[in-house]
Order: structure tokens, then sequence, then C-alpha cells
């Protein structure tokens, strides 16, 4: 079973998350933005070790505490090739990672698969992260609206097409955004404008 532990952190309150099956005392940490000693604190308290750092992109806003957490727990850190060219300004500096996620298909971390959907339009590596009927949809899908495309690297025309790809996908989600609360899938498929 996933099981799913949200911080929200820093003056954007990003959503920070930490996912482990529960036969498994190793987790995935997503997006960890900000205050690297109040996940690593969160993560103690639940009894388990980090084993990859996810990005959904990035933005400062969700790698903020990536290089502590990195050389706290020795951890694997993913994130699209493609955003490893966004500039430092909006990246806080050169973005610290060990894997690129693949182009297509799945990966495995901390007992648990990953599929990779990417979603360029808010950056041009951000992806959506798929596991079991969950989907982390970083700053792409958000209840109700979709993430920002003014920013460099940002894309509106992308944006429109990621999210019609994820429209598209067969089935529900629960979906976990980085910021805001979570939703549903299905729910977004009729309400949301920007996916219409």
């Amino acid at each position: 079973m996933l099981n799913i532990h949200t911080l929200t952190l820093g003056t954007y309150g990003t959503n920070c998350y930490i996912v482990n099956d529960s036969a498994s005392k190793t987790c995935c940490v997503i997006d960890p933005g900000y205050t690297p000693e109040k996940i690593l604190d969160e993560v103690n308290a639940l009894g388990l070790t980090v084993e990859a750092i996810l990005l959904t992109h990035g933005h400062f806003d969700h790698v903020g505490a990536v290089a502590e957490i990195a050389a706290e727990t020795d951890c694997d850190v993913y994130i699209s090739a493609a955003d490893l060219s966004l500039p430092p300004m909006i990246t806080n500096g050169r973005l610290y990672y060990t894997q690129t996620y693949p182009s297509t298909g799945s990966f495995s971390a901390a007992g648990l698969t990953f599929r990779v959907i990417p979603t360029p339009g808010h950056t041009p590596g951000s992806v959506c992260l798929v596991c079991e009927d969950v989907m982390f949809s970083g700053d792409t899908l958000f209840c109700g609206s979709c993430g920002r495309t003014d920013l460099p690297g940002g894309n509106a025309q992308q944006m429109l097409a990621s999210l019609k790809t994820l429209a598209a996908l067969p089935g529900n989600y629960r979906v976990y955004p980085g910021h805001g609360s979570s939703t549903e899938l299905s729910w977004e498929r009729e309400h949301n404008p920007y996916m219409q």
C-alpha cells in the first residue's frame, strides 16, 4: 500500500511529499523545496530512510532542500534532463542531481514503480509522476488551474498540450500537485477550464 505524507513548506507553500510502500522502510521525497531539517525530522519520525529524491521540475521552490538532504542521506536525485538548461536565477544556482528520468516508461525507487509523463509548459522538463493510482503533478496541474508559463522556459502552448495529454489518460488518479490541495483527475477533466 502506498503511504503519502505531505509537508507544505516555505514562502510559496510548496508541497513536499514523503512516499513509501507500507512494506518498506525506504522512501522517496518528492520536491523538497525548503527546510531540509524539517523534512528529515519527518522522515526520521516515520522510521524511514530516504532512497531517492524525485523532482517534478527544477524551480528553486521545489529544489531548495535537495543538496542538504542528499548530503545527509547519500540518496539519488532524479530530474528531467530538459530542465538542466534552466537559468540559475530560477533554480537558485546549479541544480544538484545524480540521475535523469528515462525519456519514456518507468523506473523504480524505494520499492515503488513510477511512470514518467513528460508535461512541458511550466518548464521544458516538467514531469508528472504516476505511482499506482496516484499522480504527482508538480506545477503542471493544480486543483482547478495549471502552472504559470511566463517564466523563462515556460510555454503556454506546451502547457495546454500537456494538460490534454493528462486529460486523455484512461481511468482516474488522485492528483497531488506542487501547490494547493489534492484533487482527482476525473474532477479536473470536467471542471478545470484549462483542460477543456
